[in-house]
């Protein structure tokens, strides 16, 4: 997949995360944490470490994916899918449950190529949760919602 506002040879690749990468996934989470510390207030373990408890069933439960980003071969971050809305109940519904692009990253139009790569990859009806306080992620999903919607890419 190339990046849409890119006409450079940018290669996007959105994959499934396999059981063995479950740690490399969890160690992206935990710049993925950080950026969040400056929003709520995350605790770091005696480890020195953000806990996320719910990382493993994305491997064992019915209806879970996570997946690595990849630019040029290199990794970017993570998503980790849903089904089962947060907000309804409605079981038939997608949820983004973690979207982490790295900062070096951002602001390229990787982000909203990935949305749209899971939002094809996965169809159906889809719940995006984002924090009021994170006044650049709601920018960010409304844009990229936006874009998918109206066809832009």
């Amino acid at each position: 997949m190339k990046k849409p506002e890119d006409r450079t040879s940018t290669n996007i690749e959105v994959i499934p995360a396999t059981p063995e990468q479950e740690p490399v996934v969890a160690h992206l989470f935990q710049l993925y944490a950080h950026d969040f510390s400056e929003f709520i207030d995350l605790k770091l373990e005696a480890d020195g470490r953000f806990r996320y408890d719910w990382l493993p069933s994305y491997w064992s439960k019915q209806g879970r994916h996570p997946l690595l980003v990849k630019v040029d071969g290199n990794l970017a971050g993570f998503v980790l899918l849903k089904q089962g809305s947060e907000v309804s109940g409605d079981v038939n519904v997608w949820d983004v449950a973690e979207f982490f692009v790295a900062r070096g990253f951002r602001r390229h139009g990787i982000g909203t190529a990935v949305a749209h790569h899971i939002w094809r990859q996965f169809p159906g009806r889809w719940e995006v949760r984002v924090m009021q306080i994170n006044d650049l992620a709601q920018q960010f999903w409304a844009r990229a919602i936006k874009a998918f919607y109206w066809g832009i890419n």
